[in-house]
């Protein structure tokens, strides 16, 4: 599980422009978010702070999950 713990993280970073960023600072930027989850109307919404300097890695983190697909070459 650990294996696998680690390869998730290891493709967060990479979705969220952080290839080269080492184990602790994936915790600290990516995993160890300061927020909060409210849920409002059938939607949970993360509330981040407003002034947290990794706001933009974890923009791009949310719209590579959550975009569409790449499109498949040949």
């Amino acid at each position: 599980m650990a294996v696998i713990a680690f390869n998730i993280a290891r493709a967060a970073a990479v979705a969220a422009d952080l290839t080269k960023a080492r184990w602790a600072t994936l915790r600290s930027k990516i995993i160890k978010v300061p927020g909060r989850i409210a849920s409002t109307g059938r939607r949970l919404v993360l509330h981040l702070p407003t002034h947290w300097p990794w706001v933009d890695a974890w923009e791009s983190l949310h719209a590579v999950a959550t975009g569409p697909p790449d499109p498949a070459t040949t």
